[in-house]
């Protein structure tokens, strides 16, 4: 009969595993960026009011304005009745507020024609390159130069276009000409104004732990950013004009996907699964500063008089790199669960 039960097998020959060589555990329970500051004041702002909360802010507005309106009124009359000498000075100095206001007005509506006046030139381009009409891209041309001629920063720029304009045959390369001449250094100057920018975000929130502060960081940093960019090239940093750019820039960001969280966006200077080995403060830090990165982009392609030509379009990540890889040396030398 087999003898039943268990069987002991030496093996002498045989090395036990050592623990050191064994593969290390993967973290699949850490926290993983999301940039959730950058995407929440990304949808606040393109988010666009109801009906019915325009209407309420418009009869709020109305309201307030006779209620404030019918107050001054009966102030400076009180004071004329006591006083005559007080009750016109008082006079005065609402005529000069109401001054004020309308100057305000004015200047807004003017930040606004800026605006709409790039928009056009923007259009006009396309439609000249589309036809390939020259003398459409030399109007086009004629409307960039006067736009910048009183700013000296482009002055060997329209002085180099009117040099070699007349060389140019056909519409592309008439366009190509004045992207390179007037254009060129402004790229350069908003790129500078993105990557600080982006920076910014990054370096707030990687270092401030209270509550909703990053989104108020983000959401003031990306504002002010869109308006220096509207700056740079040749829009007016009014206060209905910037909001107006900034939702447009957003609506675009929103609608495309481009405030998705992805691991590309910090590929050229992680690689790899390194991102989720980093705190989560300084993770999300750098997750922010790459959708600013974003929202620069996108705000350049808004504001600039000219679109794109193929291969000149800023790349969000060499933006990403030349504003955020200063940080990282001091983050990836001792990563944090």
């Amino acid at each position: 009969m087999a003898q039943k039960g268990p069987v002991l097998i030496e093996l002498d020959d045989v090395e036990a595993p050592a623990v050191s060589d064994a593969p290390p555990v993967p973290d699949t329970d850490l926290p993983v960026p999301t940039g959730a500051a950058m995407q929440m004041a990304a949808r606040t702002m393109a988010r666009k009011p109801s009906r019915l909360g325009r209407l309420f802010w418009a009869v709020t507005g109305a309201l307030l304005t006779a209620v404030l309106s019918a107050a001054a009124w009966d102030f400076v009359n009180g004071w004329i009745e006591r006083a005559p000498l007080v009750g016109c000075a008082f006079a005065g100095l609402t005529a000069a507020f109401v001054l004020v206001l309308l100057a305000i007005a004015l200047r807004e509506l003017a930040a606004l024609n800026r605006l709409t006046r790039i928009d056009g030139l923007r259009h006009a381009a396309a439609q000249a390159l589309e036809a390939q009409d020259l003398a459409a891209a030399r109007t086009v041309t004629d409307r960039l130069v006067a736009l910048y001629k009183a700013r000296p920063d482009t002055e060997w720029g329209r002085t180099r276009l009117n040099e070699l304009r007349g060389d140019q045959m056909d519409a592309p390369g008439l366009l190509a000409l004045a992207e390179d001449t007037l254009l060129s250094p402004l790229d350069r100057a908003a790129e500078r104004e993105v990557a600080a920018a982006a920076r910014q975000v990054a370096t707030v929130t990687a270092l401030v732990p209270i509550a909703l502060a990053d989104v108020v960081a983000a959401l003031t940093a990306n504002l002010r950013m869109i308006r220096r960019i509207a700056e740079v090239y040749g829009g007016r940093g009014g206060l209905l004009g910037s909001w107006r750019l900034t939702r447009a820039v957003m609506t675009h960001l929103v609608a495309t996907g481009a405030v998705a969280v992805g691991d590309d966006m910090l590929e050229p200077l992680l690689g790899g699964s390194i991102l989720g080995k980093l705190s989560r403060r300084f993770g999300e830090g750098l997750v922010n500063g790459a959708l600013t990165a974003r929202v620069g982009v996108a705000a350049i392609e808004v504001c600039r008089p000219l679109a794109f030509q193929a291969g000149k379009r800023p790349k969000a990540r060499q933006l990403v790199k030349q504003a955020l890889g200063g940080l990282l040396p001091s983050a990836t030398a001792k990563p944090q669960d």
